[in-house]
């Protein structure tokens, strides 16, 4: 079953890379008591991934976090250290870049896809959403190999 509007988040463990090392997020509390404009990609230093959607959120954090949000989040079928170096290659300061490593969370949401074809395995869908407290209160799904719903830019409008 796919995540819809107004459905909590699923329970799920996510890891970011922090000065000590690689930290484990338990998604329950990464979401609660705040609002968190989460966006995924199928994968780190992707051309579509690279060129526009990481550098979107990058450019427009400032409005969005002018419009509530509390936190920007980009999370990738990736490990925690190809996050870490696909943010510091990207001047991605500001966004909070969180593995999910074995695509649990992107199966959790209904939101995976097989990348097989083109030797990327089992990936998450390109997406954005605006979670406020756990809650999704929009979400925007991208069609296989489209970049057109799920920018900073489309969030912002839906705010």
């Amino acid at each position: 079953m796919t995540i819809s509007v107004g459905d909590r988040l699923p329970k799920a463990t996510l890891v970011k890379v922090t000065p000590d090392g690689p930290d484990q997020i338990n998604s329950e509390a990464f979401f609660a008591g705040r609002t968190v404009a989460l966006f995924a990609v199928p994968g780190a230093f992707t051309p579509t991934c690279s060129a526009k959607h990481l550098p979107g959120f990058v450019e427009k954090q400032d409005e969005l976090k002018a419009k509530g949000v509390d936190e920007i989040a980009c999370v990738s079928v990736n490990d925690a250290f190809v996050m870490d170096a696909w943010a510091k290659a990207s001047n991605a300061e500001g966004i909070t870049m969180l593995a999910d490593g074995n695509g649990d969370f992107a199966e959790a949401l209904g939101l995976d896809m097989d990348g097989s074809k083109f030797g990327m395995g089992k990936r998450s869908k390109r997406y954005s959403m605006l979670v406020n407290d756990g809650v999704v209160e929009q979400l925007n799904v991208e069609a296989p190999g489209a970049f057109e719903v799920s920018s900073a830019e489309k969030l912002l409008t839906e705010m």
